[in-house]
């Protein structure tokens, strides 16, 4: 059996996060392009397997950020292959192999603990 810390435990931030009830709001991938962290007046997106986070107080995902990238996109499939390239920043996960399913379940436990769930996409 490997010693690793209970899974629960091994995604939980440093400091505890105070989160919103998430919300189901449907947000279109027109909209989820806009909230990418250049307009100041909109919240900082992104969205894992459909689900959308208010990543808005992490500045990662500002401009010049390491993770702006990601910002105002869906990057599952980024995420799932540890990739920070543009083209890989794109919504398709389902053909991915078991483990970067896993890799991409494990970014989505992790962001579902820091970050507010304000929506869903559609299409």
């Amino acid at each position: 059996m490997p010693d690793h810390e209970p899974e629960p435990k091994r995604f939980e931030p440093k400091n505890p996060v105070q989160l919103d009830p998430p919300k189901d709001d449907p947000i279109t991938i027109d909209e989820l392009s806009k909230c990418d962290g250049t307009n100041p007046s909109r919240p900082t997106y992104v969205a894992i397997k459909g689900t959308v986070f208010d990543v808005s107080k992490n500045a990662a995902y500002a401009p010049g950020g390491q993770y702006h990238v990601f910002a105002g996109k869906d990057p599952s499939r980024a995420l799932a292959s540890s990739s920070l390239k543009v083209e890989d920043c794109r919504p398709e996960w389902e053909d991915l192999d078991d483990k970067e399913k896993t890799v991409l379940d494990e970014w989505f436990t992790f962001f579902s603990k820091r970050y507010n769930i304000v929506g869903k996409v559609v299409s």
